[in-house]
């Protein structure tokens, strides 16, 4: 029988493979407790389904070949778009992230979201036709929006960015448009979340950070975004600094919000008030490349504001690794060097020497990494698969 609590449903048993705890039909018996005939039940609806593949090895001895049990991950394709204030990556995938197709652009968010939503769809359906892929094959849509994202309904909350896209449908729009589910996130949680399953697999809690046009973080715990009850967790752009210069003023209204002061936006105006041309992050940090004196200081005291308010988020969170993205990232330790000296320096020492504070690995493409993640763990849950497999696979039950 199988143990107390776990009836290892057929979607159970896809995470179980999916997860590389499970290679075997044996692995699978011995860590279900399921019969030999309720396993082998279980596996023909998912390799039926197209969930799961089967394949022999050889051995290099007499004997039976082993079958070695795998996600089928080559027929099933994901599109991802990472939208940021002004630029967009738009991607499409495999479900083991081969990447098919990609292109990035200029696109500034805050113009209506109807005019940004018919220029994803149309750059989206693009990278399906010029990779002569069959949409019957996409499994699913994932996109990250540079503001509060309630992710049970896909709608904007309050953006403070994007005026106008309060509310907006944007998960119903694209699944209406592409005939897929469609998943919407803040940017930040995506970005996290493609750190984490890319490149720190081992890690269970991460918080990214976000330093673009805006600052925003994602919070990974066990894993998986922390999103808050109304979306809004990460939001650390708009946590008032404790000196705030005078007439600095964020997006949001306030004064005194962090953003207002270490973002890419918000330095870049600093500098033409010193009559040096900036008008993006990105020209910020061209000008730190270039040896430009001033926007190498002002990278550096954005840093150390930074490290203020991320050493409270260490003490809350206590991750193991903290990420520093987004353009500024790209400052490299002009940016880290203020974010470390301030974290350390107001962190206690047990917590600080258990903390990495690192520049992002995956650079521009964590948000479409963490977007095809986001679809693949939606799409393909226990609950997921069960719900799409019922009433046979659910019903089967081990005699």
């Amino acid at each position: 029988m199988a143990r107390s609590g776990f009836t290892a449903s057929p979607g159970e048993i896809l995470a179980l493979v999916r997860s590389g705890r499970v290679r075997t039909r044996r692995d699978l018996q011995e860590l279900t407790g399921l019969s030999r005939s309720t396993v082998a039940l279980r596996l023909s609806q998912l390799i039926s389904a197209g969930y799961i593949r089967a394949v022999e090895q050889r051995r290099g001895t007499a004997g039976r070949p082993a079958e070695v049990l795998s996600f089928e991950e080559s027929d099933k394709l994901v599109l991802a778009a990472d939208l940021g204030a002004t630029h967009a990556r738009f991607a499409l995938t495999d479900a083991g992230g081969r990447v098919l197709g990609e292109r990035t652009e200029d696109l500034p968010v805050d113009q209506d979201p109807d005019v940004v939503l018919k220029i994803v769809l149309r750059r989206l359906r693009e990278l399906l036709k010029s990779a002569g892929r069959d949409r019957a094959r996409l499994v699913g849509v994932g996109v990250g929006l540079p503001a509060p994202v309630d992710f049970r309904t896909g709608r904007p909350v309050q953006p403070p960015i994007m005026p106008g896209w309060h509310g907006t449908a944007v998960a119903r729009t694209l699944s209406d448009a592409l005939g897929c589910p469609a998943f919407v996130d803040n940017d930040a949680n995506l970005l996290g979340l493609g750190e984490v399953r890319e490149r720190y697999p081992d890690v269970d809690n991460l918080l990214f950070v976000k330093v673009g046009t805006g600052i925003g973080a994602g919070v990974i715990l066990g894993g998986r975004p922390e999103r808050g009850s109304t979306g809004q967790g990460g939001d650390i752009g708009h946590i008032r600094i404790a000196r705030p210069v005078d007439g600095a003023r964020c997006r949001c209204g306030a004064t005194g919000c962090l953003a207002a002061h270490a973002s890419g936006a918000a330095l870049a105006a600093r500098l033409r008030e010193r009559g040096i041309e900036a008008r993006t992050s990105r020209d910020v940090v061209r000008l730190v490349l270039e040896g430009d004196a001033d926007a190498i200081t002002l990278v550096r005291d954005a840093g150390r504001l930074l490290g203020e308010v991320l050493a409270t988020a260490v003490a809350l969170l206590n991750p193991t690794v903290v990420v520093i993205g987004g353009d500024l990232a790209l400052t490299r330790e002009h940016l880290l060097g203020g974010v470390r000296e301030r974290l350390y320096e107001r962190t206690v020492s047990a917590l600080a020497s258990s903390v990495a504070v690192v520049e992002s690995l995956l650079g521009d493409r964590a948000g479409v990494h963490g977007a095809r993640h986001m679809v693949i763990d939606q799409v393909f849950s226990a609950e997921a698969v069960d719900a799409r497999l019922a009433p046979e696979a659910v019903g089967a039950s081990e005699s």
